[in-house]
C-alpha cells in the first residue's frame, strides 16, 4: 500500500513535477537567485529543493525524516519554494518572452502610477502599448490604455487636448477587437469540446445539428478588418467545424491559410510557436485523410526543419510537441504509401521518447502511439509484435475517452492472433471481443458488420473461410466512401487485409499497390 501511495504522490505533486522538469542551467539559475537573496543561502526552502532534486520519487516520510522541516511547516515550505521557483523562471532570459515583457513594463508603470509618478508611468504605458499592439497582444493592451484613461482624468499631467479623445477612440476599438476574438475562440473551443465528447458527425442529422450550432455563433465579421489574431480564431473555428463533419478538403484550405497566415506573419511564429506547430500539425492531418503524399511530405519536411531557424523558441513544452506531432505523421507517412518497414529506426526513437522524462507525455498519446506502432508490425507481418503492443492498449483500463481506439485495438489483437495461428487464445478473444463491442456507444456500421463477423467467426469451418472473408470484403467496401463510415478504415484498413486473404497476398503489397494507384 506504501508504495501505491508514494506512486500517487510522485505523480500528483505539483512541487517535485516543476522540480523534475528544470533544465540544469534552470537549476543553476535559481541557486544565483537565492544566494542574492541575503540570509537565503542556508534557508530551509533552498534545503528542500535540493533534498527534492536529488530523489527519484516524492515521499513525503524521506522528506519529515531529514529534518529539514516539520510536518506543520511542510505545506507553506513548499508553497514558499514553489513561488520563489517560478519567480526565478520568470527572471530566466529563456523565459522572457514578449509577452511577459509587456507585464512587466506594465507592472513597473502601475508602481510609478502608485508612487505618484504619473509622467515616468505613462512614458513606460506607452512603449509597452506599442510592444503590444505590434504583437497582437490586444489584451493587455486594453489594460494599458485603461490605466493611461485613469492617469489622464486625474488631471494632472496637462496632456494635449484630443488626448483623451484619442484613449476613448482606441479604448473602443480595442474592446470591439477583443469581443470579435473571444467569440471566435469560444466558437473554437466548443467545437473541440464536441469532438471530444461526441466525436466526428455520424449522419445527416448530426451534421446538420452542428451546422445549425456552427452558424448560430459565427459572429458577423468584416473579413478585410480582421487582424491577425481574429484571423487565426476564424481560421480554427472553421478547421475544427470541417473535421467535425469529415469535409477534409475543406480542413486543408482553412489548416492551409492557417499555416500561411503565420508565414506571412514571421514574428508571431516566435509569440505564438504553440499554434504555429498545432497549425502545420492540421496541415498533415488534412492531408493524410486527403491521401496527398506530395504535399504531405513538403508539410513533414517543414515541421522537421522548424528547429533549424534560429528565431524558432527553444523550451520543453515545444520540444514534446515537435516530438509527437514530427513523430505521428512520420508514421501516417508510411500507412500512407504502405511502407511497413523499420530500417529508419521509428520504432525505437519514439519508444525512447516515451520514457525520456524530458517530453513528459501524456497517457493518452502513449497509447495512440501503440496502436501506431502495433499497425505497423501488423503490415511488416510481424503478428507476435503487433499482438505485444495491442495488449499494452486493452490491458490500460483508465483509457475511457478513446472508446473507439480500444475498439479497433481489440479487433486488431484478434486478427494479429488469427495470423500468428494462436488458435488457443482465440476462443476466449473472440468472446471478450464481442462483449467489448456491444458495450460500445454510438458505433459506425462498419463496427457492427465487424462484430456480426467475430460473433460468428467461431462457427466457420477452415473451408469456408474465404467465403465468409469475401462476403465480409462485400460488405465493408459499400462503407467506404460513405462519409461518415470512410474514417474508420484509417483505423484499421481492413479491407486491405480482407483482400491479402482472399488474394493469398501479404497485406504491405496490397496497401502499397493501392497507395500506389491512389496517392497524388
Amino acid at each position: 500500500m506504501r508504495k501505491i501511495i508514494t506512486t500517487l504522490n510522485d505523480h500528483n505533486d505539483s512541487l517535485f513535477i516543476l522540480i523534475k522538469s528544470l533544465s540544469k542551467s534552470e537549476k543553476r539559475q535559481f541557486k544565483l537567485y537565492v544566494g542574492r537573496l541575503v540570509g537565503n543561502s542556508e534557508a530551509k526552502f533552498l534545503q528542500l529543493f535540493e533534498f527534492l532534486d536529488k530523489e527519484k520519487t516524492y515521499n513525503e516520510t524521506a522528506i519529515l525524516k531529514s529534518g529539514i522541516v516539520t510536518k506543520t511547516q511542510l505545506s507553506n515550505l513548499k508553497a514558499h519554494l514553489y513561488r520563489q521557483l517560478l519567480i526565478s523562471l520568470r527572471l530566466t532570459p529563456a523565459h522572457q518572452n514578449i509577452r511577459v515583457q509587456i507585464r512587466e513594463q506594465l507592472d513597473f508603470a502601475t508602481i510609478l502610477y502608485q508612487k505618484g509618478l504619473y509622467k515616468q508611468s505613462l512614458k513606460i504605458l506607452d512603449k509597452a502599448k506599442s510592444m503590444a499592439l505590434e504583437n497582437e497582444e490586444k489584451n493587455v493592451a486594453y489594460e494599458i490604455v485603461e490605466l493611461e484613461k485613469i492617469i489622464e482624468t486625474q488631471y494632472i499631467t496637462r496632456s494635449i487636448a484630443t488626448r483623451a479623445d484619442e484613449l476613448a477612440v482606441q479604448a473602443k476599438m480595442l474592446s470591439e477587437q477583443n469581443v470579435m476574438a473571444s467569440k471566435l475562440s469560444n466558437l473554437s473551443l466548443q467545437l473541440y469540446s464536441i469532438m471530444l465528447k461526441t466525436g466526428y458527425v455520424k449522419s445527416d442529422a448530426e451534421k446538420q445539428r452542428l451546422t445549425d450550432y456552427f452558424d448560430g455563433h459565427l459572429p458577423k465579421y468584416n473579413y478585410d478588418t480582421l487582424n491577425f489574431r481574429e484571423k487565426l480564431w476564424l481560421y480554427k473555428a472553421h478547421l475544427w467545424y470541417s473535421f467535425l463533419t469529415q469535409d477534409f478538403l475543406t480542413s486543408y484550405k482553412y489548416a492551409d491559410r492557417y499555416v500561411r497566415l503565420f508565414d506571412d506573419n514571421p514574428t508571431m511564429i516566435k509569440q505564438n510557436p504553440v499554434f504555429y506547430l498545432k497549425g502545420i500539425h492540421y496541415l498533415l492531418e488534412s492531408l493524410y485523410y486527403l491521401k496527398h503524399e506530395s504535399k504531405f511530405k513538403e508539410a513533414l519536411d517543414k515541421l522537421t526543419t522548424v528547429r533549424e531557424n534560429p528565431n524558432f523558441p527553444k523550451g520543453d513544452n515545444l520540444d514534446t510537441l515537435l516530438f509527437l506531432y514530427t513523430s505521428s505523421n512520420r508514421f501516417n507517412h508510411k500507412f500512407m504509401t504502405g511502407s511497413f518497414s523499420d530500417e529508419d529506426g521509428l520504432v525505437k526513437e519514439v519508444l525512447a521518447g516515451l520514457k525520456s522524462p524530458k517530453y513528459r507525455i501524456d497517457e493518452h498519446h502513449v497509447m495512440i502511439f501503440y496502436y501506431k506502432i502495433a499497425s505497423l508490425y501488423f503490415g511488416a507481418g510481424d503478428n507476435v509484435k503487433c499482438i505485444e503492443y495491442c495488449q499494452k492498449i486493452i490491458n490500460n483500463h483508465s483509457l475511457k475517452s478513446r472508446e473507439d481506439l480500444m475498439c479497433f485495438s481489440r479487433i486488431l489483437n484478434l486478427i494479429a492472433h488469427y495470423e500468428a495461428g494462436k488458435d488457443y487464445h482465440l476462443e476466449s478473444l473472440l468472446r471478450s471481443t464481442y462483449k467489448f463491442l456491444i458495450k460500445m456507444d454510438d458505433m459506425h456500421e462498419v463496427q457492427k458488420e465487424m462484430i456480426k463477423f467475430v460473433r460468428n467467426l467461431g462457427d466457420i469451418y477452415p473451408h469456408e473461410l474465404k467465403g465468409a472473408f469475401k462476403n465480409l470484403h462485400s460488405t465493408l467496401k459499400q462503407y467506404e466512401e460513405d462519409p461518415y463510415e470512410r474514417r474508420a478504415f484509417l483505423y484499421l484498413d481492413v479491407l486491405s487485409w480482407l483482400e491479402s486473404k482472399i488474394e493469398n497476398k501479404p497485406v504491405a503489397d496490397v496497401i502499397k499497390n493501392k497507395a500506389h494507384q491512389s496517392l497524388r
